[in-house]
């Protein structure tokens, strides 16, 4: 018989201000009718989220629409309330509440008693459960909890320079409260460890453990039992009163855990990442008292280090160049299973093998069990936002942030403790990262390390994720060095404003092409029109009025002043919202592609690089690969061109062109075929050259040197070819004479977070490209609740056809279709060139394509 069962509180809840509320908790929790005019609510949510679900505040993230909602109403506390149902049987047995996140602290009532109060649910990143057998009953249950907000100081849920301060401060119950009813023994803290047989890759032992815990007041004997797959384990259990034990079970003692043939969990490209399911019972007298289950993946993680400065990984004992992003959550925490699953989606399309979660972003494990089922590695860990005073709201430490006063380090190292239990079963987590800009207090170095030896011994730590060339003072005043571990072997130098693609290439000091940057970008990526005119007033939208500024960064970055000066010095002044538009999609493509076509290319000497950033928290002007809404911007094309496993790219620092293998195996047979146009589209120069590929490996083909002839502005063009001709990649520059010239010596006072340019490339003559005629011809497949299209298109002139943009709308509203897969975009064709792109998207409205370009 089954006594275990989780009941996730997730719906029927009502929240109210506490000043609008006189009754206390023991009434709120035994009075349905109290909270029947309160404001609807779900959990996981925060106070404000819901009042702009209940409409209180209506389209918040328009123009400057978020400045206007008072913020005095999240000063004090808000209640959260909700009934559920249980049997007689139920209420019965055990029980146990847990809460896996409220911001920032709580008092919780159950049926008219105190389960806990402010001083035992304190903190965002605490993870509490309380027993409270007693406590639940046959019929209706009320469960009411007075939310306190976080106050400066406070260790909470932050966004730093990406965006404004969510105005109630994300205050609410943000994760999962969930009802776990069982017989008297709980499974507790579940864990899978693996180890994998480097040398062959041919066996893995596992080794399962678990807490098990008699809440009863007499003693329990049972079987504890765990199957994987076909294999069965089992041990035999006698559990004192209110006693805790943790139970091990692993290959020496049972063989059915060394498993032969395992399916690895690798990351995309270089495997499949494979999972497995463990279940487990507790058995006592053919009842079973408490289940738990989790998926795994047999893999092996570690670092290692380059030159003896910086520091790489491995996975399975094969050398990763990590290409990521960082990630952040919605303004509000209002993310959607369906939001998630697509940027996951969109992160695999564009070749990137992990996402950086600057903080442990996420409401419930969504994220990661989708990063653990596709292949993309994560880096998690404490974001700034708690190492300066400007986000804090409190003075700080200038060497190890806002944590150093004994009373904060016992709360933070409990805080981490919680969180890497919550998520040490995700294979897909390669990293820990316990700080962002600075380092941890010695003090509180030692407790991580304690708690990894005693909970995560599988995966190694950063320090911070800065370190390397700390001693250059480009963000803080201070060296990143621990007293414990010296440097993190990994570097936070910039850029994170405009940058010229060369600089990738040559810069051997800061954000170049070397190491591992954790974060780092060329600035901002502007959103394509239709999202601009979701965002931005219309009568603000040109000339550009002061909403834009507000949907840009913060401090350095409240502005687009960077990227307008480049635009109108490297392309020419746009002269209407449309041209703009034009011009920052060529702009976002331009700079961010060699980014990671550098990194790329210099394999031998690069770990890894993360770009600032992702996605967006609301929507916003600055670093993201797609916007807010979904839509990518060009640069999210560019990187999945950049990051392709095999491919050819143009080296802008010594103008060789370079052919990339990120295969683990090596590929034969291959030919490049080279071309170089001018502006008119004449050809200028024209190779083929045959080559083989070592696996991970990168090499220069072909070196273009001095070429006669070029025009101002003119095209590179690259086609990379299999053993029978076929294309498999391709690849496509416009290059100026006029090259672009870093001014590594600008005053940026003392935050140096991007190198100038002192000369820009003269990208002026795409203006006077001839128009083109372009032929396109298109379906639509309905794949039940998926559409496909394949668009075939030629360019009928004898000119190039560039930058041709392809876009889904839905027939009926005129509206983008977003999310929306394209194979490829912002494509450029030949005179003459006939290409098919295919895209993907979800639903079943009638849809029409619309096809743009910068010469069509």
């Amino acid at each position: 018989m089954q006594k275990s069962f989780q009941i996730k509180l997730s719906d029927n809840w009502r929240i109210q201000s506490s000043n609008k509320v006189s009754e206390k908790g023991s009434e709120i929790s035994t009075k349905a009718t109290i909270s029947e005019n309160w404001f609807p609510a779900v959990v996981p949510s925060t106070v404000l989220s819901t009042l702009v679900a209940n409409k209180v505040y209506e389209n918040p993230y328009f123009g400057e629409n978020l400045k206007t909602i008072p913020t005095e109403q999240f000063k004090v506390s808000w209640w959260y309330t909700t009934s559920f149902e249980l049997t007689k049987e139920q209420s019965n047995g055990f029980g146990t509440l847990k809460f896996d996140g409220i911001n920032y602290k709580a008092n919780v009532w159950l049926n008219g008693q105190l389960i806990a109060d402010a001083s035992v649910i304190d903190g965002a990143f605490r993870i509490t459960s309380f027993d409270v057998s007693t406590n639940i009953k046959s019929g209706s249950n009320i469960l009411a909890i007075e939310v306190i907000p976080p106050q400066p100081g406070d260790f909470s849920i932050g966004f730093v320079d990406w965006n404004p301060s969510p105005p109630d401060g994300d205050m609410g119950i943000f994760r999962p409260v969930t009802l776990h009813l069982h017989g008297g023994v709980q499974i507790e803290k579940p864990f899978v460890q693996t180890k994998v047989n480097l040398e062959t890759l041919k066996e893995a032992d596992i080794t399962v453990s678990a807490e098990l815990i008699n809440y009863s007041n007499t003693a329990i004997t049972g079987d504890l039992i765990g199957t994987i797959g076909a294999a069965v384990f089992k041990k035999s259990i006698n559990l004192a009163p209110k006693k805790k034990e943790l139970i091990t079970f692993d290959s020496t003692e049972f063989v059915g855990l060394n498993f032969k043939e395992p399916k690895l969990w690798w990351p995309i490209n270089l495997g499949n990442p494979d999972l497995y399911d463990l279940g487990l019972k507790f058995v006592a007298k053919e009842e079973v008292l408490d289940t738990a289950q989790l998926r795994f993946g047999i893999r092996d993680i570690q670092d290692y280090w380059l030159n003896e400065i910086h520091r790489g990984y491995k996975v399975n004992g094969q050398k990763v160049l990590i290409k990521g992003a960082g990630w952040t959550d919605d303004l509000l925490l209002m993310d959607t299973d369906e939001s998630i699953e697509a940027q996951v989606k969109y992160v695999k399309q564009m070749n990137l093998n992990c996402i950086r979660l600057e903080g442990f972003w996420g409401k419930d494990h969504k994220l990661y069990d989708l990063c653990d089922e596709h292949g993309i590695l994560l880096m998690v860990g404490w974001s700034c936002h708690w190492e300066h005073e400007i986000h804090m709201g409190v003075p700080v430490n200038e060497r190890f942030g806002g944590v150093y006063k004994p009373e904060h380090i016992s709360h933070v190292a409990q805080a981490w403790e919680d969180q890497v239990i919550w998520l040490r079963n995700h294979p897909s987590i390669f990293v820990w990262t316990v700080a962002s800009d600075k380092v941890p207090i010695t003090e509180l170095e030692q407790k991580y390390i304690d708690t990894f030896a005693k909970y995560d011994p599988t995966r190694p730590y950063l320090n911070s994720t800065g370190g390397v060339g700390s001693d250059q003072h480009v963000i803080g005043s201070e060296d990143v060095i621990s007293e414990i571990s010296g440097s993190s072997g990994v570097k936070m130098l910039g850029p994170y404003a405009y940058t010229a693609p060369v600089y990738w290439f040559t810069d051997t000091k800061f954000g170049g092409a070397y190491g591992f940057n954790t974060e780092t970008g060329p600035g901002a990526q502007v959103p394509q029109l239709e999202s601009l005119k979701k965002m931005i007033p219309q009568e603000q939208l040109w000339p550009m009025g002061d909403a834009w500024n507000y949907h840009c960064g913060r401090y350095e970055f409240a502005d687009l002043s960077r990227f307008n000066k480049a635009i109108e010095e490297k392309y020419g002044a746009p002269k209407s919202l449309e041209e703009f538009d034009k011009k920052a999609q060529a702009m976002n493509y331009e700079l961010m592609r060699p980014m990671f076509e550098a990194f790329q290319v210099n394999k031998k000497k690069s770990t890894g690089i993360v770009q600032w950033m992702l996605n967006a928290a609301w929507p916003k002007m600055y670093w993201q690969l797609y916007d807010y809404y979904l839509n990518p911007t060009a640069a999210f094309y560019a990187t999945q061109k950049a990051c392709l496993p095999l491919s050819l790219i143009y080296n802008y620092g010594d103008k060789h062109i370079y052919a990339i293998n990120d295969h683990l195996r090596s590929v034969e047979n291959l030919s490049a075929h080279i071309r170089v146009y001018s502006i008119g589209s004449e050809i200028l120069f024209e190779d083929r050259v045959n080559f083989t590929m070592d696996p991970d490996s990168s090499k220069s083909i072909l070196a273009l040197g001095e070429l006669k002839g070029l025009t101002t502005t003119y095209f590179v063009d690259l086609r990379l070819l299999d053993k029978k001709g076929e294309e498999i990649a391709n690849n496509f520059y416009w290059l100026s004479t006029k090259e672009e010239v870093l001014d590594y010596e600008a005053d940026l006072g003392p935050f140096a977070f991007h190198t100038p340019s002192k000369v820009y490339a003269d990208f002026t003559q795409l203006n006077e490209l001839p128009k083109t005629q372009l032929q396109q011809s298109h379906y639509f497949e309905q794949d039940g609740e998926q559409q496909n299209i394949k668009v075939e298109l030629k360019n009928n002139s004898e000119h190039i056809a560039f930058l041709i943009n392809l876009k889904v709308v839905d027939k009926k509203t005129g509206e983008l279709i977003l999310p929306i897969f394209w194979e490829d975009n912002f494509i450029n064709l030949l005179p003459g060139e006939e290409r098919m792109v295919c895209a993907n998207f979800k639903g079943t409205s009638e849809a029409e394509l619309k096809v743009e370009g910068w010469n069509i």
